[in-house]
């Protein structure tokens, strides 16, 4: 099944590249590696804000997680062209915006691990890295990037 069949089947539209918020590019290749940069929840276009341990729960942060994961997997799409090009997904780090009190960082990410595991089954299995952090840009409660290997 075609990454594209799959992400049908699960009803996902990928979105368009979002602009950039400072001075960077949305992704860069050297290779056969393509670097996603930092991707921040979002809802309707906005930044899904709050803190996991405050006012955000686990499950309300893993689905913007797995929302950044759509838009992840939009960027990677313009990036290469075509996600059945993808080899890998070779590594996730996820920062969340959480208390110092909150642990379950690594259950937030797999909001989006277990997407990239369902769209491109063994290819999306992944290393990574969950992260507390005390903010993320415009009040955000997830940013993930990626690097995916291009075959």
């Amino acid at each position: 099944m075609s990454v594209y069949d799959k992400l049908k089947e699960l009803d996902i539209t990928l979105p368009p590249v979002s602009v950039p918020a400072a001075a960077y590019v949305p992704f860069v290749q050297t290779g056969n590696l393509v670097f996603l940069s930092g991707h921040i929840a979002r809802r309707d276009g906005k930044p899904v804000v709050g803190q996991l341990g405050k006012n955000v729960t686990t499950e309300e942060g893993k689905a913007a997680a797995r929302a950044v994961a759509i838009d992840l997997m939009g960027t990677l799409h313009a990036a290469v062209g075509d996600l059945n090009k993808v080899k890998r997904i070779v590594k996730l780090m996820s920062l969340v915006n959480s208390t110092p009190d909150f642990t379950e960082q690594h259950l937030v990410t797999n909001g989006a691990s277990e997407l990239f595991g369902l769209v491109f089954g063994d290819k999306g299995a992944h290393a990574r890295s969950a992260f507390g952090v005390a903010q993320i840009p415009m009040g955000a409660c997830v940013e993930i990037e990626l690097i995916a290997e291009i075959g």
